[in-house]
């Protein structure tokens, strides 16, 4: 079954598919944040897309129901943290310069305390500014591959520095393609939710509640905002719902993108059918252009 274009959604077809840009507090887990989400929004599940220590706040996006199986696309984009740099002796006069150093490629070996493996690894490191400093506190602005540890980052920075160092206040900025901008807390949610449910006797701002949820959890299609975009034939997204790859007579318009690249499927009216794999040329006449990943219908 096809969805409806985003903008024609009704309430629950948006939690069914949402997701939630929010701005996690410090204290509890990634995991129960999106445990919190879910059950106030009543979905059968939810998930983070990227993980926050307990204590880091900041940009958590939140998919809801189905959206979920979107988590992958979230990972492809850079991130960017505001963090507290704690100098264990007075900054040297060369920081800025330093701190620039490690620009561009870094070597990184996660923590004991890590999800993953810990083997050396590479990640980048975009663009790293010092914002401010006041006495042994520096604060950084830094925008980097997913998956760089910022507190690894911070203690390397401390030995370069010569002082010694560690990581203070962390907060994430965006996670692409979000950004704090637009963040919503849980308090938001929850206020739209009792509106919509006629379960608050105040009303929402501008009156409408339909409208105020949808302040809080967007269509899912949101989340893909940052990825090549190919549009579909609704006969070729249904025979994606079925299991088949994009084909190339589906294919009514396609953006530019290098083989084997993360793109993300929809039909005409803006509604997502599938996350995939480019595989082949959108102007052939034939042949496999996008080899499914996530199926979304």
């Amino acid at each position: 079954m096809l969805r409806e274009a985003p903008a024609d959604r009704g309430p629950d077809d948006v939690l069914a598919f949402g997701v939630v840009n929010l701005d996690k507090p410090p204290g509890p887990s990634a995991h129960q944040v999106s445990a919190w989400v879910r059950d106030l929004t009543g979905v059968e599940k939810a998930a983070h897309a990227g993980t926050l220590d307990p204590k880091v706040t900041g940009c958590l996006p939140v998919l809801t129901g189905a959206a979920t199986r979107l988590a992958p696309a979230l990972l492809e984009g850079p991130k960017e943290y505001v963090a507290v740099l704690e100098l264990h002796a007075d900054p040297p006069a060369n920081l800025e310069s330093v701190v620039g150093e490690f620009e561009g490629p870094v070597y990184q070996k996660p923590p004991r305390k890590s999800a993953v493996a810990r083997r050396l690894r590479v990640r980048e490191v975009y663009a790293l500014d010092v914002l401010e400093v006041v006495d042994r506190r520096a604060l950084l602005r830094i925008r980097c591959e997913s998956g760089t540890y910022v507190r690894k980052l911070c203690h390397d920075l401390g030995r370069a520095l010569g002082t010694g160092a560690h990581m203070g206040h962390l907060r994430r900025t965006a996670t692409t393609p979000f950004d704090d901008t637009t963040l919503s807390t849980l308090h938001d949610l929850a206020d739209a939710l009792a509106w919509l449910r006629d379960e608050d006797d105040t009303e929402p701002p501008g009156g409408d509640p339909e409208a105020a949820l949808r302040d809080v959890v967007a269509p899912a299609e949101r989340a893909l905002e940052h990825l090549p975009s190919v549009t579909v034939a609704p006969s070729a997204a249904e025979s994606v719902a079925d299991g088949a790859p994009v084909y190339a007579p589906g294919v009514l318009a396609a953006d530019d993108a290098d083989e084997g690249a993360l793109v993300a499927c929809y039909t005409p009216d803006g509604a997502a059918v599938c996350l995939g794999r480019l595989v082949g040329d959108p102007d052939a006449d034939s042949g496999t252009v996008v080899d499914l990943e996530r199926v979304l219908v």
